[in-house]
C-alpha cells in the first residue's frame, strides 16, 4: 500500500507534468512543494525538514475520522456494532493535510506553515476536512490548553464547520475515550489538557482575550469586514506552533479581506513574496479556458466524481448557457471564478489578459492623450485616467491615477486602501477631504509634459477646478454623464478589452473598481456604469469611460492633426461635441 508521502509526491507530480487536469495555481502549489522536498531541504539557507512520521500520523486522524452527510454517512454494522464510513481522503486532500503538518521546523520541531488559504469551488468536501483538522488540533496536537475555534462572520455559519467536527467526535467513540473529549452542543472539550472547541462569529459581544491555537475561518470571502480576521491573526503570539485555516469559495468583493488573503496567496506561490510558513491552494480555471467545456472542470473541482458529481455540474452549466443571470453563480460557486456580480459588465479575465505592469508614462508620452476625470465626491475616491491613443497600431494605453483623503482610509472603508497606498497605487491626501489643488495640479503637469488634447469632466461638483484650469488655458472639456455620453463608449471600452487593442498597467485599484461596474440594458440596448453598493467604488472605470467618450467623439478628426482647439472656448456641453 502506496504511503501517504508517496501519494502526495505522486499527486503533485501528476499536477506539475500535466498528466492531470489542474489550473496554474494548484501546479504552482505542487511545484512548491517538491522543490522544497527535492531541492530545499537540507540546505542551510531553508530551515525546514519533512517529517513524514508527524505528516502520515495527520493523515490518519483525519481518515479516520467518520463521514456525518450524504451517501457515505449512512450507517453500517460491523461484528453486530454501529459504523460510519470514514474520510478516506483524496490524494489531494493528503497532498494538503501532509504539507500543513509534516513540514518542521530543522531546529525547533515546531510546525513550518502558520497559516493556510484554500480556494475552491462548492461540494469539494472543503468544511468536512477542515472539521477533522479542527479536532486534531484540539486533540491530538500535543498543545497544554489548546483554544480551537470555527470562525465565520454569522453564528449560522461558524457552526457549519463546528457542528461537522462534533457529530464527528459523537460518532467515534474510540476518539473520545482515547482522548478524553466530551462533547456538547455549544462546545467540545478535553478535561485532561484544559482545552476546548468552540464556534466564533464577529456577532458576538466580545472577541478580546483569545489566545488561539488553530482557527478554522469559513467562507472568508462572505466577511464583510477585516475585524474578525484581524483579531484572530493576532491572536496567536503566545502560541508555539498556531495554525489559522482559511477555506473559502470566490465571491464577489475583490476589496474585502478575503481576496487580499488570495492575492497574498498567488504572490506567495508565484515567489514574488518569500513567507515559509503560508500555506495555500487555489482550484480555479486559468484564462482563456472555456468555463462550459467539462475538460477544465476538474481545475475547480478536485473532488469531481466523488463529492462532485459530474451530472450535476453539467446541468448546472446547461442553466447557465441557457440563462445569462445564471452565469455569475455558476462561474463563482461551481468554478470558482471571482466576480462581482451576476449582471457584472467586464470579462475580468479578458481584463487581467490586458495588463501590462510594466507600463509606464514614459513608453507611451509620445501619443496623444484624453484625460477623464470623475470628481464626484470629496470625501471618497477621485480618479484620473489618462487615455493613450496609437492610431497607427490600433490600440489604446490607460494609466489611472487616484486620490482619496487620509480620513477615509482610516475608517477602513475598504481593507486594501492602505496596502495600495503604501505601494504607490492611490494617493492619500492629508484630511478629511480629497485636496483638489493636487489634482489641478497633476493636470497642469499633464499639459507640461504629454500631448494632452483634452480633459474631460463632468462639472457637478467640480465646477471651480474646471474653471481654475480653463483660466489656466487647460482644454477642459464638459462631460455630462447621462446614458447618451455613457453607453457607447462604456460598450467600446469592453469591446477593446475582449480583442485586447487596450492596455493598462495593472493597477489594482483600477482592476477592484473595473469589477465592480454592473449594467442593465434597457429597450434600446443603452447601458450605465452602476455600482450595487455604495463601497464598490467605480470612480476609476468612468473616468476612462468619459476618457474614450471624448476620444470616439473627436475620432473623425485625425489625431495626427490634432483637436479642435477649445481652450478659449466656453464649455461645451454634451459629450463635448458643439451643438
Amino acid at each position: 500500500m502506496a504511503t501517504y508521502l508517496h501519494r502526495a509526491r505522486a499527486y503533485a507530480e501528476r499536477v506539475t507534468l500535466g498528466h492531470e487536469a489542474a489550473g496554474r495555481l494548484e501546479r504552482l502549489a505542487c511545484q512548491r512543494f517538491l522543490d522544497d522536498y527535492e531541492l530545499r531541504q537540507g540546505h542551510d539557507d531553508f530551515p525546514y525538514r519533512f517529517d513524514e512520521a508527524i505528516g502520515a500520523r495527520a493523515c490518519r486522524f483525519v481518515d479516520l475520522m467518520p463521514h456525518i452527510k450524504g451517501e457515505w454517512a449512512r450507517p453500517v454494522y460491523e461484528d453486530g456494532q454501529l459504523a460510519y464510513a470514514t474520510l478516506n481522503m483524496e490524494d489531494w486532500q493528503v497532498f494538503k493535510t501532509i504539507n500543513l503538518f509534516g513540514w518542521v521546523h530543522a531546529t525547533t520541531g515546531l510546525r513550518r506553515f502558520r497559516r493556510a488559504y484554500e480556494e475552491v469551488a462548492r461540494k469539494n468536501a472543503k468544511s468536512t476536512w477542515a472539521a477533522a483538522v479542527l479536532l486534531l488540533l484540539l486533540a491530538a496536537d500535543g498543545e497544554p490548553g489548546a483554544q480551537v475555534y470555527s470562525a465565520a462572520t454569522t453564528g449560522d455559519q461558524a457552526r457549519e464547520v463546528f457542528d461537522v467536527a462534533r457529530n464527528m467526535a459523537d460518532r467515534k467513540p474510540d476518539f473520545k475515550h482515547r482522548f478524553g473529549v466530551d462533547v456538547g452542543r455549544h462546545d467540545i472539550t478535553v478535561a485532561s489538557t484544559a482545552s476546548g472547541a468552540k464556534p466564533l462569529n464577529a456577532e458576538g459581544t466580545t472577541l478580546d482575550g483569545l489566545n488561539i491555537h488553530g482557527a478554522v475561518v469559513d467562507e472568508l470571502h462572505a466577511h464583510k469586514t477585516r475585524a474578525l480576521f484581524d483579531v484572530l491573526d493576532s491572536a496567536t503570539g503566545a502560541r508555539s506552533q498556531p495554525l489559522i485555516i482559511m477555506i473559502t469559495t470566490a465571491g464577489s468583493d475583490r476589496s474585502g479581506i478575503c481576496y487580499e488573503q488570495r492575492d497574498y496567496t498567488i504572490k506567495v506561490l508565484e515567489r514574488t513574496i518569500i513567507d515559509e510558513t503560508w500555506f495555500g491552494m487555489i482550484f480555479t480555471i486559468d484564462e482563456g479556458d472555456l468555463w462550459h467545456d467539462p475538460a477544465v472542470w476538474r481545475k475547480s473541482n478536485p473532488n469531481l466524481g466523488v463529492s462532485v458529481k459530474v451530472d450535476d455540474l453539467q446541468a448546472a452549466c446547461r442553466k447557465a448557457l441557457a440563462t445569462p443571470s445564471a452565469q455569475g453563480n455558476f462561474l463563482t460557486k461551481r468554478l470558482n471564478v471571482w466576480v462581482n456580480a451576476d449582471s457584472a459588465w467586464m470579462d475580468m479575465i479578458a481584463w487581467d489578459r490586458c495588463a501590462n505592469p510594466g507600463l509606464t508614462v514614459d513608453q507611451v508620452r509620445h501619443l496623444p492623450c484624453v484625460s477623464g476625470l470623475d470628481l464626484a465626491s470629496k470625501v471618497d475616491v477621485a480618479a484620473k485616467v489618462n487615455l493613450f491613443i496609437d492610431e497607427a497600431a490600433d490600440k489604446y494605453y490607460l494609466i489611472p491615477t487616484f486620490w482619496l483623503p487620509e480620513r477615509a482610509v482610516e475608517q477602513g472603508r475598504n481593507s486594501q486602501y492602505d496596502g495600495w497606498r503604501r505601494a504607490g497605487h492611490i494617493n492619500v491626501t492629508d484630511g478629511d477631504v480629497t485636496d483638489f489643488d493636487q489634482i489641478e495640479q497633476a493636470v497642469r503637469d499633464d499639459l507640461a509634459d504629454l500631448d494632452l488634447r483634452e480633459a474631460a469632466a463632468d462639472p457637478w461638483q467640480a465646477s471651480q477646478l474646471i474653471s481654475h484650469l480653463i483660466d489656466d488655458g487647460a482644454p477642459m472639456v464638459e462631460y455630462r454623464q447621462t446614458v447618451q455620453t455613457m453607453s457607447e463608449p462604456m460598450k467600446e471600452l469592453e469591446a477593446l478589452v475582449l480583442q485586447g487593442k487596450l492596455e493598462h498597467n495593472g493597477n489594482p485599484a483600477m482592476t477592484w473598481m473595473i469589477s465592480n461596474v454592473v449594467c442593465h440594458r434597457d429597450a434600446k440596448d443603452n447601458i450605465y456604469p452602476r455600482k450595487e453598493r455604495d463601497e464598490n467604488k467605480i470612480d476609476g472605470p468612468v473616468a476612462a469611460i468619459i476618457a474614450l467618450g471624448r476620444a470616439m467623439a473627436t475620432r473623425e478628426a485625425s489625431f495626427t492633426t490634432g483637436f479642435v482647439d477649445v481652450s478659449a472656448a466656453p464649455v461645451q456641453t454634451s459629450a463635448g461635441v458643439p451643438a
